[in-house]
């Protein structure tokens, strides 16, 4: 009843919106009073020890990174990019979309970052093309469900540190994932071309402008290949990736590009700041909650439960998959994973699930719900963008989430597919 109390709590709260971070502190500290009875103690314990691991370094890295390459200038050079690769085929604008996400995604691992640089430019162009608000909206927000899939991923770091699982073979094994997602969603395009005929480019570049808008491209498209270069490679470890990430946003934004300046870089580290803190304040909260959880036995509750009804693998994936999805519909993903890897992963591990593989299934479920009403940030970000009501945007989308669950059946049941590349670094 404890546990069935304190998950209704959380949702009331967050349905009231109350931030999430105070949300789960909330509900963590009510949990300590019932069962510990004096929670001063605890409560400073939990926020220190859950955001007390090394390998968190990499977030602010990551988080600085991102922000630097993002004010530089490189969301048009991706663009132009993707219209060069997709050409003159049906519906090339919506393609390029999804095509600059899967770019964007590799550079700064934000949803939201990609929803309102790329939407910011693409959800007006497409609507000048002659697509409906609503299908701009929904290619915008779904696509960029692919930034925190793709590496450098936040909340891969996240899993990782939680977990004590190699930051650098999560990114690997969700290379190959995220890009099937992208490939996916374009496959969406492709099939409700058929039935809306979508607008087709009519550009054609020379040599000379396609050679131009290649070496404009490959300076930020480096960064992501330095780094999974570096880290296939061994030479350096996916934390200290994330300080090779900071030197050369800094170096390509102030002194290739000159799109930023130092006063400039102050205020980003100011911003950068604040979106660590933020994320910290979930991690810290949420391990508040989980210590209560812990103390209360959810996981040998919920261990008993599946290996007493559930006996096949399959079975049991399909389950964590329907439930992950639900919960990433409410509640923000960062949160969700820090709440839910200590009680999922182990008992995914008894039914012989590989925790980088199931790092990754947790990931996309979670991530998805970025997109999807009532709490995804990319669809209201869009939404805003797009002047679209929350109900149409959340009709429209729902093609492209629908794809974006094909994938992640296809990862849940191929583990293969998040496993060849981290063999690679064995």
């Amino acid at each position: 009843m404890t546990i069935v109390f304190l998950i209704l709590l959380l949702f009331l709260l967050i349905f009231l919106a109350v931030p999430i971070c105070w949300a789960i502190g909330i509900a963590g500290v009510i949990g300590l009073i019932f069962v510990d009875g004096n929670p001063m103690t605890m409560i400073p314990q939990c926020l220190y020890s859950g955001i007390n691991y090394y390998t968190l370094i990499a977030v602010p890295f990551f988080v600085f990174a991102g922000e630097l390459m993002n004010k530089g200038g490189i969301t048009t050079r991706l663009i132009k990019l993707s219209k060069l690769i997709i050409g003159r085929i049906p519906a090339s604008l919506a393609h390029v979309n999804i095509l600059s996400s899967m770019f964007f995604g590799g550079i700064t691992g934000s949803a939201q970052a990609d929803t309102s640089c790329v939407g910011g430019i693409l959800i007006p162009a497409m609507v000048e093309d002659g697509y409906t608000r609503e299908e701009a909206v929904a290619v915008t927000a779904s696509s960029s469900c692919i930034g925190p899939i793709i590496p450098p991923s936040i909340i891969m770091v996240l899993y990782g540190s939680t977990m004590n699982v190699s930051i650098g073979e999560m990114f690997m094994g969700a290379l190959i994932p995220g890009v099937m997602v992208g490939l996916g969603l374009m496959g969406v395009v492709m099939i409700r071309d058929r039935k809306y005929h979508f607008p087709r480019s009519a550009k054609k570049y020379t040599r000379e402008e396609a050679k131009k808008i290649i070496i404009d491209a490959l300076i930020p498209l480096g960064m992501p290949i330095i780094l999974m270069g570096g880290i296939l490679g061994g030479i350096f470890t996916a934390t200290e990736a994330g300080a090779i990430a900071v030197l050369y946003s800094l170096i390509i934004a102030l002194f290739f590009l000159k799109t930023v300046t130092w006063r400039d870089v102050i205020g980003m580290l100011k911003t950068s700041g604040q979106t660590t803190a933020s994320i910290l304040m979930i991690v810290g909260c949420s391990k508040i909650l989980s210590w209560v959880m812990a103390l209360l036995h959810i996981s040998e509750i919920i261990g008993t439960f599946f290996h007493t009804f559930v006996s096949s693998k399959i079975l049991f994936l399909l389950l964590i998959n329907i439930f992950l999805l639900m919960v990433g519909t409410f509640m923000d993903a960062s949160a969700s994973l820090i709440l839910l890897a200590p009680i999922l992963a182990p008992l995914a591990a008894a039914y012989g699930v590989d925790p980088v593989h199931f790092g990754i299934i947790m990931c996309i479920n979670l991530v998805i719900g970025h997109a999807t009403p009532p709490l995804g940030l990319c669809l209201f970000i869009g939404c805003k963008i797009g002047k679209v009501s929350l109900a149409k945007g959340g009709r429209a989308i729902l093609p492209y989430v629908l794809g974006e669950i094909v994938i992640l059946l296809c990862v849940t049941y191929i583990p293969q597919l998040t496993s060849v590349l981290p063999g690679l670094m064995m």
